[in-house]
């Protein structure tokens, strides 16, 4: 996009002494020409860009101009970059900070790039929760994400899975937002735990900072976790008898990753096209909504229990169609 672009012009012209028509077109990835006629149309908006002709000449900004973008506050520099989240800015009580971001970006623009945000805004929208789901906002969050932006320690208290509460102090690192429920990454004494916001009963932000580790890559943490905690929950296995159909639709119906697994490991398929595969799944109860939707594509082999299932509904299903 062309508006981009003249940004970034400016912005490299800022950061160097002078560079040439060659060198602009590299690092914008066009032509010289385009190059020039960019240079021009900054000029004509005021923004004084200076082009020196000859074989050692180049393009230079004159007159020690700046771009106005050193006016943001830290918060609000912060919440630029989460200005393509606006529901998780306003959860964690950001949406003021962002706004006022917004507003010193525009003004420091110049004139026919002023509209870039509006434009950008009506073409990129990002729902994260997921569908047929109205997710509550944690009341504590604010708090939390106070304490996360400012690395403060915390006294939590947390309601754990059986409803016993815990009491901990945590060195927040980040938070995740992951199918509109919120989770906090926290240090509590030696390891790294994920928390969901939800479960907080009461949470202090203490006015100590603790000391952040630098080598804490919280993107990489979370899709680990994620991982584990995927694989945690598949402590049961079913064998089953898949046709094709039924081989390329099970990715869709359950754990991706155990699926691959499971097929991966499979032998070839038998005379009649069919796999037998072993399946990790979370429990019989969750194997049955689930290969249920394969419908004659899958035959359950074991466990018995789960076979007998099958076989009575598949009963009832041919008595109801009869």
């Amino acid at each position: 996009m062309r508006a981009a672009r003249l940004i970034r012009m400016v912005l490299l012209l800022q950061s160097r002494p002078s560079m040439t028509g060659a060198e602009l077109a590299g690092e914008l990835e066009v032509s010289e020409r385009t190059v020039t006629r960019d240079a021009q149309a900054l000029s004509e908006a005021g923004v004084p860009v200076y082009a020196d002709r000859g074989r050692a000449g180049g393009y230079r900004l004159v007159g020690g101009y700046r771009t106005g973008l050193t006016g943001l506050a830290r918060d609000e520099a912060e919440a630029l970059f989460l200005s393509g989240l606006p529901s998780a800015l306003r959860e964690m009580g950001l949406d003021d900070a962002a706004s006022a971001a917004r507003l010193k970006v525009s003004a420091a623009l110049i004139p026919s790039l002023r509209d870039a945000s509006h434009s950008a805004a009506r073409r990129f929208h990002l729902d994260a929760p997921g569908w047929y789901h109205d997710p509550a906002v944690p009341e504590l969050l604010p708090a939390v994400a106070e304490a996360v932006w400012d690395d403060r320690l915390v006294r939590a208290r947390y309601r754990r899975r059986h409803s016993d509460e815990v009491e901990r102090e945590l060195a927040p690192y980040g938070l995740v937002l992951k199918a509109g429920v919120w989770y906090l990454c926290a240090r509590a004494g030696d390891d790294v735990r994920v928390y969901r916001i939800d479960r907080f009963t009461a949470v202090t932000v203490s006015p100590t900072r603790f000391v952040r580790d630098e080598d804490f890559d919280l993107p990489r943490f979370w899709e680990e976790r994620a991982a584990q905690f995927a694989r945690s929950l598949l402590r049961t296995e079913v064998t089953v008898r898949l046709s094709g159909k039924g081989v390329r639709r099970l990715p869709h119906v359950v754990d991706r990753p155990a699926a691959d697994d499971a097929l991966a490991g499979a032998a070839e398929p038998d005379a009649d096209g069919l796999r037998t595969v072993v399946l990790p799944v979370e429990s019989e109860e969750v194997a049955y909504g689930q290969l249920l939707s394969l419908g004659p594509e899958v035959e359950v082999l074991a466990p018995a229990a789960l076979r007998e299932r099958f076989a009575d509904t598949a009963e009832r299903l041919r008595d109801l169609y009869r």
